[in-house]
């Protein structure tokens, strides 16, 4: 059996990190992880009409520099996973369009990068797939537009309300090559604790990443100590502090091993309030800074839990609350 405990489950196959790759925008290059991004755009159209397409486009990109810096070929890969905020996963439709690989439209809000991860590590492991591709972006300007007002609205921000980064990441996992590898994961489930404040998501999404961390730590009997880096996204300032609150309340006290991509990714100096959101924060943390690192070594065995707000604008219209999922994926060198 590969269950461990409750939600836990073991990759028993080797299956590594071959190659990986992430863009931003201007904002986010200018933050503090700045010096990670070697693909950006100083124009927030990326060279495209609109913004819709601007992310469509930051997924081919990630999609053509993983292939190239992995020295593979399209029609080696055997399924890409994609997701992006968007209704109907459109910047993924037209991003992963054109590479003739079979595809897999994935929804998770903020956890999008982590249950692509999770889909794809569990096709290599069962044989279905030798190679698979997880691509998963968000742009600023697309979600404010989708989830909340329009830039010309000039709406005003809150001090809990985060910022939806600009940007896209890719991971490409093959069997029995590079590293880290992937060595567990343990899958989310929905935890909705009736929050309605659509400019308060890290509260919304933190339970989530509280129960699934906590769930896994008791199926695999670790604790924070034996991890190098706990990585959440995106919680923000808010969520951070709620999450690291109840883990010590629990007796679990990650100390300085645990961080937020949505607190890494920009500073108290860019206006961002609570810190980065959407698909894309975790995405370019993870390929433009953590991934790199571990090829490095600086960190070894990383848990990465990608947190989602579920949140539908027409439902919060009608009242109803914004429930919160959270996957994990544990990366060792």
């Amino acid at each position: 059996m590969k269950k461990i405990g409750k939600r836990t489950f073991k990759i028993e196959n080797y299956v590594g990190v071959s190659g990986y790759s992430s863009i931003v925008g201007d904002k986010e290059k200018k933050g503090p992880l700045g010096h990670c991004f070697e693909n950006y755009s100083e124009d927030e159209y990326f060279g495209q009409e609109t913004f819709e397409k601007a992310e469509a486009f930051m997924q081919r990109e990630v999609i053509r520099d993983v292939i190239e810096k992995a020295k593979t070929k399209p029609e080696d890969i055997d399924f890409i996973y994609a997701g992006d905020l968007l209704n109907q996963c459109t910047g993924s439709n037209y991003g992963v369009g054109g590479f003739d690989i079979s595809y897999f439209g994935v929804y998770g809000a903020c956890s999008t990068m982590a249950e692509t991860l999770i889909l794809a590590s569990i096709s290599i492991d069962g044989g279905f797939a030798e190679k698979t591709l997880c691509v998963t972006s968000s742009h600023f300007c697309a979600a404010e537009r989708q989830f909340r007002f329009p830039l010309e609205y000039g709406a005003q921000r809150s001090s809990t309300a985060q910022w939806t980064v600009t940007g896209a990441g890719g991971v490409l996992l093959s069997k029995n090559e590079g590293f880290p590898r992937i060595t567990e994961i343990s899958p989310g489930v929905i935890c909705d604790k009736k929050i309605t404040d659509i400019n308060n998501m890290g509260t919304a999404m933190a339970p989530a990443a509280i129960q699934t961390l906590i769930s896994f730590f008791e199926d695999t009997g670790t604790t924070p100590e034996n991890y190098d880096l706990i990585l959440t996204g995106d919680l923000g300032h808010v969520g951070h502090e709620i999450v690291s609150d109840f883990l010590k309340r629990e007796n679990y006290d990650a100390k300085n091993k645990y961080h937020d991509c949505g607190m890494l990714i920009y500073d108290h100096s860019q206006d961002a309030h609570s810190g980065g959101s959407g698909c894309g924060c975790s995405a370019s943390v993870l390929c433009g800074f953590v991934l790199p690192e571990m090829r490095k070594r600086t960190y070894k065995n990383v848990l990465f839990v990608a947190t989602g707000a579920l949140m539908s604008p027409t439902m919060v219209l009608q009242g109803e609350s914004i429930p919160g999922i959270a996957h994990l994926v544990r990366f060792e060198v």
